[in-house]
């Protein structure tokens, strides 16, 4: 079974996170900003990961640095339970409505970190989460996955349905990446011999 455990302590935050790639979308998930656990939990249900997240931060500043090193933490996490990538489909796509809002995600498991991230936020807040953390979310993401990241807002107008579609775009594409595929088991899906 695919998992890994990743711990990350700084002067900012303490961040502990837990991965089954099997799993059946089971989570727990305490990072002391709500909307941010909602979205790991949208994440980690419709990737049908098994996902544990907790994170104690300087929330009494802002949540940038919570936001941004579960990213980082989360991002490792996927890398080492990937181990060599043998027989994974490496490419995943997802097109996810959210009511009025449509998105579309697209990735790469690729070995090279790049985020093209065309989601403007209609605006700067959900409740107390500033909405330009997303991205920020995404970048720390796919520098420590070192995968290629594509997400694509289409069209919408509610910024929660809008980062919702995001974030179950995102679950739903990476479960379908990180699949063996049976074709090619034991295979690197690369010229290169290697991810």
């Amino acid at each position: 079974m695919r998992s890994s455990v990743i711990e990350r302590k700084t002067t900012e935050t303490d961040v502990y996170s837990s991965l089954a790639i099997e799993g059946s979308g089971k989570y727990d998930i305490d990072t002391k900003c709500g909307f941010l656990d909602h979205m790991l939990e949208l994440f980690s249900r419709h990737g049908r990961f098994d996902l544990s997240v907790k994170c104690n931060g300087d929330t009494y500043v802002d949540y940038h640095h919570s936001v941004e090193d579960i990213g980082i933490v989360l991002g490792q996490c996927f890398l080492e339970a990937l181990g060599d990538k043998k027989g994974i489909k490496r490419y995943g796509t997802a097109t996810v409505p959210m009511d009025e809002a449509l998105v579309i995600t697209a990735l790469d498991i690729s070995g090279r970190s790049y985020l093209v991230f065309n989601a403007d936020m209609p605006t700067e807040k959900v409740g107390d989460f500033d909405t330009e953390l997303v991205k920020e979310f995404f970048t720390a993401f796919a520098r420590e996955c070192k995968v290629t990241l594509h997400i694509n807002l289409l069209y919408g107008e509610n910024t929660h349905h809008i980062i919702e579609g995001i974030f179950k775009s995102f679950g739903r594409a990476i479960k379908e990446a990180v699949r063996i595929d049976e074709n090619s088991k034991g295979e690197i899906p690369s010229t290169k011999g290697v991810l």
